[in-house]
Parts: C-alpha cells; structure tokens; sequence
C-alpha cells in the first residue's frame, strides 16, 4: 500500500483523519495518521507526482490539516510541488508546440496539471496557478489534428488507460470525465474563477467547453439526456448520435461529474441554458432506476458516495428544487450500501473506507467546517 497515495493508499486515510481532527478537536488519530503517510520519504519526481501520489498528495492533506505542528513540512513539499509544476508544464509546451495530443497524465484531474492547478487553488498560490491556467486554456482552445481530422486540444493521443494506442483507439480518444477528461479541466477554469484566479482567455475557455459539452449531450434511448464517457477517433468524428444506453452516473466518468463541470461553467458565464441543461441531466441521472442500478458500491470513484457528493454540490447551486427533493432517496442508497457492506477494504479516499466515511461526515454533520476538501474532487 502506498503512504503517500491520496486516491488508494494512507494520505487517503490521513485526509479522513485531519478532517474529522478538524471538527472535533481531538487530533490524536490524525496526528498517527501523519506519521503512517510520512515514515518514508515521498516521491517528488515530476513523472510520478501528482495530486494524488507523492508531495502534492501529501502536500494537499496537510494543507487540509491546517495544524501548526505541519506547518515545517508543508512549506517544504509545498516548494517541491511548486518546481513539480514548473518541469510539468514545460514539458506540456513542448509537447503543444510540437502539435502532438497529449497524454491524460499530462492534463487530468488524478495524474496532470488540473490536479495541480486544484491543490495549488487550496494554497492560494496565485502566481504559480496562473501559469497552469494559462496552459488550460491553450489546451481547451487550441485545436489538434490527428489523422488529418480536427480533434480539440484535449485529444488524448492514448487509450483509455494513457496506454499507447491500438486497435479501435488507434488514434486515441476524446475522454469527457471529470476524473481523466475535459470536464476536469472545464471544472477547475471554472472554480478559479469564482476564486477570483483568472487569465486572459479563461471565459473563452469556459465557453468553448460549455459548447463541447451541450453538443455532445445526446438523447439516450430512454428518452433522457447523457454524455460518452469517452469515443474513439470514428465515434468523435460521426458526432453525438441518439439512442446511446444509459451509462454508469459515477463521479469519475458519468453524468454527475460531468453535469457538476457544465454547472459550474454555466455559473462563471451567466449561461442559464446551459445551466439548465447541466441540473437537468443531474436529475435525471439519479432517479433513472436504469442508470441507478449501474451503481454497486459505495466508494467515491463509482459508488454511491460519489455519486451522492457530486449531486450534493450541483443542488446547492441548482435553480431547480427537484435535485434537492432527490437527495434523501440517494442518502438512503448509500447508507444502504453501506450497511450492507457494500465497501472494500481498500484504503485512500476514492476507492477505499476513507472516502465512504469522509463523504458520510461531511454530509451527516450538522454544520461542517468548510475545509473544502472536495476540491480534490473538483466538486466545490
């Protein structure tokens, strides 16, 4: 098990801990928490370091944390995700001046620079997030060629796994998740912004991903409305073509995570339509028994917990009452799930325990402290 691993290792339980430290008060048990996640040294190296593995993962729980007995630490794998950032994003221009597509590691919310840009958000490392900002919206704007075909600045040149392609994803793919895809990108420009963190051409960005995402909201052939979550270069080309089956409304590829990005753009642009659009396919994804019965655990990635925080957060900013109405139906899913034992025994926070209670805390607890540890999720 990896101790500084955020999604599936300890730094996954030790965010749990200093969390619930955070609320009560007593930080015996986040304070051994932090010791487990820290008793080896954490990799640094910018090929392997992210939001979720390494110094910005460790980084991110300490920062949550927000004790003074971390403080010493933070500020030094603070300056590491800082120089982390700084080779990544060179690597990225190059690659972009090259005109070839990028990896999902190079962009995405788990392994790239959206995760980055989301822990360096939380820091208030306004300089730096600029400079991650601007790549952004070069990557949203900036149309690639692949196989003499227009494809956007997103186009995965991998499969979906970030592995070279073959096969039907030859070319690579388009990924429209929050977790590896578009979405992610769309949800930080737009948190950034309501942070006050922008840079020249951020609402072009906003708008061309609304766009992107509005075309590509197909009828499913229940008569609802759902995203891909990811199309080959032959499926891109042809265009969203109704009749899709519903798909699985998890946070990391489905409806909700997706619908959250679109939400939360809408909001930065003043875009009721796409508002509309957004809280609607929401509400939809969660009371489709079809798409409901696609959900089989209660983890964040693809479980209930997941799916309930995303639907969460879009009600609290939704202009419509019937996604608030359909939160207790999703409450007594999850808790359901949960005691039916519906978890792993998986540490970290998006397939393990931690993120089933973390989730379970923040929406029992009366009134929360706002940690805004959701940010990893690119939710709030």
């Amino acid at each position: 098990m990896n101790h500084d691993d955020l999604g599936g290792g300890l730094a996954g339980n030790a965010l749990y801990e200093m969390v619930l430290a955070r609320g009560r008060g007593d930080w015996t048990a986040a304070h051994a928490a932090a010791k487990t996640m820290s008793f080896r040294p954490v990799t640094a190296h910018p090929a392997h370091a992210n939001l979720y593995r390494g110094a910005p993962a460790v980084a991110y729980v300490l920062h949550i944390a927000g004790h003074p007995a971390y403080a010493r630490s933070l500020a030094k794998l603070d300056a590491e995700t800082v120089a982390i950032v700084a080779d990544r994003l060179d690597a990225a221009y190059r690659r972009m001046d090259s005109g070839r597509p990028p990896r999902l590691r190079e962009y995405d919310l788990i392994s790239g620079l959206t995760g980055l840009g989301a822990y360096l958000l939380h820091r208030g490392r306004g300089n730096v997030l600029e400079r991650v900002l601007r790549y952004l919206v070069r990557l949203v704007t900036e149309p690639l060629a692949v196989d003499g075909h227009r494809v956007p600045g997103w186009w995965a040149a991998t499969d979906p796994r970030d592995a070279v392609g073959t096969g039907r994803f030859a070319h690579g793919h388009a990924n429209f998740g929050i977790a590896h895809g578009v979405a992610g990108p769309l949800a930080l420009l737009a948190l950034t912004r309501r942070a006050g963190h922008t840079v020249d051409g951020q609402d072009d960005a906003l708008a061309e991903g609304i766009t992107h995402l509005t075309a590509w909201a197909q009828p499913l052939d229940n008569g609802r409305t759902g995203w891909p979550e990811l199309l080959p270069l032959d499926a891109y080309r042809k265009g969203p073509r109704p009749g899709a089956a519903p798909g699985r409304p998890s946070w990391c590829y489905g409806a909700p995570g997706i619908a959250r990005a679109l939400q939360l753009a809408a909001l930065g642009l003043h875009d009721d339509t796409a508002r509309c659009l957004a809280e609607r396919t929401a509400f939809q994804a969660v009371t489709d028994s079809r798409q409901i019965r696609q959900i089989t655990d209660a983890s964040v990635c693809h479980g209930w917990a997941g799916l309930l925080l995303s639907t969460d957060r879009t009600a609290s900013d939704a202009a419509r009452p019937d996604l608030t109405a359909a939160l207790p139906a999703l409450h007594a899913h999850f808790e359901a799930a949960m005691a039916r034992g519906e978890t792993t025994e998986d540490a970290g926070l998006l397939t393990g325990k931690a993120g089933v209670r973390l989730t379970q805390n923040t929406l029992n607890t009366p009134r929360p402290l706002d940690l805004g540890w959701e940010t990893c999720l690119l939710l709030n």
